[in-house]
C-alpha cells in the first residue's frame, strides 16, 4: 500500500497518458467506479497477473494505491505523469516513427523510444 502524490486520474479520460501507458505496458484493462460523493476507484489489470487499485475519498485528495503481480502498473502510470509535469507534454506527441523491413515500428523523441 502506498499513497500517490497526484490526485486520482482515470487514464481513459486522458488520451496522452493512456496512450503512453499502452506503449510501455500493452494490454492493460481499465475499470472505474464512483462510489458516492467524491469517492472513486480506478483499477488497472493485466493478463500477466499485474494489477493496481487506487482509491480516493476526496476530489483532489491523494489516492491510496494497492498493487501486485510482476509489474507495478500504478508506478508506471505515475512515471508518465511525472514526465508530463516536468516536460509539459508527453513524448508520444511529435514522436518520429520508423518502420524496419520486418514491420517493427519504433517511436522516438529525444531520449525516449519504444519499439512495437
Amino acid at each position: 500500500m502506498e499513497t500517490c502524490r497526484y490526485p486520482l486520474l482515470n487514464p481513459t479520460d486522458s488520451w496522452g497518458v493512456m496512450s503512453m501507458l499502452a506503449l510501455i505496458v500493452p494490454g492493460i484493462e481499465y475499470r472505474y467506479r464512483e462510489e458516492g460523493g467524491d469517492a472513486r476507484t480506478v483499477w488497472l489489470l493485466h493478463s500477466d497477473g499485474s494489477w493496481a487499485r487506487a482509491t480516493a475519498t476526496e476530489f483532489l485528495g491523494s489516492p491510496v494505491v494497492h498493487q501486485g503481480g510482476p509489474r507495478r502498473l500504478w508506478r508506471e502510470l505515475q512515471r508518465i505523469r511525472n514526465w508530463l509535469n516536468r516536460q509539459g507534454e508527453l513524448p508520444v506527441y511529435g514522436a518520429r516513427v520508423t518502420i524496419n523491413p520486418e514491420g517493427e515500428m519504433t517511436l522516438s523523441r529525444g531520449s525516449w523510444s519504444v519499439t512495437v
